[in-house]
């Protein structure tokens, strides 16, 4: 497994994080970005902004995101599509690397840490069976499971971008990936639909409905659904389901951070006006904070409060330094 160095580590790479790595880059700070998913964010499934500054009304949120992001890689940040499971974060002076972040690819040293997930996480009920589960056969992230299921079926739920992400590196191990959508909102010439469909081993379950996930104690067995045109409900037997349901969109994404560091009440990362966490040297930008002023401007702001505060720190700086270029 890969091991990387670097002065800053961000999860996250939506308007907060890329921001934060274009000051932080500029700063001449070795800076990775670790993203899930650039297709999932708040801002990516945006269709029109119209109130960020200097920006045509025309423009889609994954437009500016994708400015955002190359001109973050344009001034040296190293961008990787990548899902974090796990911290650990230890008090920093800013000289040690006190931040480890573990992806399935590769394991993260850092001197900081900026948490940048968002607020897009699931906040309705989960499905009968699938807490019960959640680690015997339940999973949320395909490229940290997906290789267990070597020969296996499988299920995976959902119809976002991401799902079928999931679904299509599924079917690098799983002999069957059953994919069952409870709509089909999507056009003939979506290339991601047509990619999905195009392997063998895919059985597509269109307007189905998602019942439970069915189990013993050694784990899962199957997954219970209902098709539309059907009267009777079926199980379909797999041993791993994948679940990327719909509908979640403001419960604050911090499962990977296990009481590393403090949360508010509301489920937010608690932060001071540097936005500095209950560690040194960890920060919190965006909408994981759960503020209420839930727009880009501010998850922008936010990074570029973050990215200077950090400069100072791992400089050794007793003030901030700001970013302007005189001529």
């Amino acid at each position: 497994m890969e091991t990387i160095e670097c002065d800053v580590a961000i999860v996250g790479g939506g308007p907060a994080g890329c921001t934060c790595a274009l000051y932080t880059s500029r700063a001449d700070l070795k800076t990775v970005i670790l993203d899930k998913n650039p297709h999932v964010g708040a801002l990516a499934i945006t269709s029109h902004i119209a109130n960020y500054p200097g920006v045509d009304k025309a423009m889609t949120g994954e437009e500016l995101l994708d400015q955002m992001r190359q001109q973050a890689i344009d001034y040296g940040t190293d961008y990787r599509r990548a899902q974090v499971f796990m911290i650990e974060v230890e008090e920093g002076d800013g000289k040690k690397y006190s931040k480890t972040i573990y992806t399935p690819e590769a394991t993260v040293k850092a001197r900081s840490l900026i948490l940048a997930t968002g607020a897009m996480g699931r906040s309705s009920a989960p499905f009968p069976g699938e807490e019960e589960f959640l680690g015997q056969g339940v999973s949320y992230c395909a490229t940290c499971d997906g290789a267990f299921y070597r020969d296996s079926e499988v299920a995976v739920f959902g119809v976002s971008v991401e799902a079928m992400e999931e679904a299509l590196f599924l079917t690098k191990f799983a002999s069957t990936v059953h994919w069952i959508t409870p709509t089909s909102p999507w056009t003939d010439d979506d290339e991601h639909v047509k990619d999905l469909l195009a392997k063998d081993n895919v059985k597509h379950w269109s307007k189905t409905k998602f019942i439970s996930v069915e189990g013993e104690p050694s784990g899962v067995t199957g997954m219970k659904v209902k098709q539309i045109e059907e009267e009777e409900e079926e199980v379909i037997p797999v041993e791993g389901v994948f679940i990327y349901a719909l509908g979640g969109g403001s419960k604050p994404i911090t499962d990977f951070i296990q009481n590393q560091v403090e949360l508010n009440e509301d489920g937010g990362v608690k932060v001071n006006e540097d936005m500095e966490a209950s560690v040194k040297g960890v920060y919190a930008i965006g909408d994981v904070r759960n503020t209420p002023y839930k727009q880009v401007v501010v998850a922008a702001s936010d990074g570029c409060i973050a990215a200077m505060s950090i400069d100072k720190y791992l400089k050794g700086r007793k003030s901030v330094k700001v970013d302007w270029i005189h001529k």
